[in-house]
């Protein structure tokens, strides 16, 4: 077959141009310049003083954020607030019970007007009950959706709007996979959460014009003090890991905190609107 010279130069070419690529990718690799630090940021956590909340503190405070803990009592939060500076942060309780919007605004306006406007806000405050649908009382319900999503909602749009001005922010709000498959025993929470994941988007469509970015994150059964009880019983522990279809293990805080810092941060610049499933393949199957 007759291969011009024309093309056999082009060939040649071509290959000195790909062998130069791969010496320049092996020899010199690019320096990493995605934006994962969070340094000079002011996030506030809500129930923060344990489980998800304190390791969440700690993952951004090690990514250089100044830390606001919400908590219900602030004295007993003393040493989480020492770990915390022990890592270069700059670190405060105050008290938050997201039940009583009022008395959070009022904290958040002060912890803004001493410290400045704040920049990630994670909304972690939730819990639920474990009751047969048939057996949800209002209260039971009105309770749950109180702590999980008005809570979220409200504390969202008050911060939001020092966020506005400031030129955008970052909320990570902590949903559930309840908020995403049907679990038994727990439909009021279940609701709840899955108003959560939906919220998140109605929430990033509106303020992204504001620079303000809204994810949330949606865990699996991670071992903290909140499901001890439950993962405690051995059957329920079985079943559990063998509905956690990929990876059938039960997850550790860190594992959802380093996912909450990364939504948190200028590495994220792109994403909004978006609920990360963190539930070791739960909700793939």
């Amino acid at each position: 077959m007759f291969v011009s010279k024309a093309y056999e130069q082009k060939k040649c070419k071509l290959r000195n141009e790909v062998v130069t690529l791969l010496h320049v990718t092996v020899a010199s690799p690019a320096p990493a310049r995605t934006p994962f630090a969070l340094t000079g940021s002011r996030a506030l956590v809500t129930a923060a003083s344990r489980g998800l909340g304190r390791e969440i503190a700690l993952e951004l405070a090690g990514q250089g954020a100044d830390v606001v803990l919400g908590v219900r009592d602030p004295d007993g939060s003393s040493e989480l607030v020492a770990e915390l500076t022990a890592l270069g942060a700059s670190a405060r309780a105050v008290r938050l019970d997201v039940l009583d919007l009022a008395a959070c605004r009022t904290a958040i306006d002060e912890v803004t007007a001493d410290l400045g406007p704040i920049d990630i806000l994670v909304n972690n405050a939730g819990g639920g009950i474990n009751s047969p649908a048939l057996e949800v009382t209002e209260d039971d319900f009105d309770h749950v959706w109180r702590l999980n999503t008005r809570s979220t909602f409200f504390l969202s749009q008050h911060v939001a709007k020092s966020m506005r001005d400031n030129g955008g922010g970052a909320i990570v709000n902590i949903a559930s996979q309840a908020g995403l498959v049907a679990l038994p025993m727990e439909s009021s929470y279940c609701t709840a959460k899955a108003a959560v994941v939906h919220l998140t988007r109605c929430l990033a469509v509106e303020w992204g014009g504001y620079g303000i970015r809204v994810n949330a994150v949606a865990p699996t059964f991670i071992a903290t003090d909140g499901t001890s009880e439950a993962l405690s019983d051995d059957d329920f522990r079985a079943e559990t890991i063998e509905r956690i279809a990929a990876l059938h293990r039960i997850g550790v805080p860190a594992e959802v905190s380093g996912a909450v810092a990364f939504l948190a941060s200028p590495a994220a610049s792109l994403i909004t609107g978006q609920t990360l499933a963190i539930d070791g393949g739960w909700t793939a199957r």
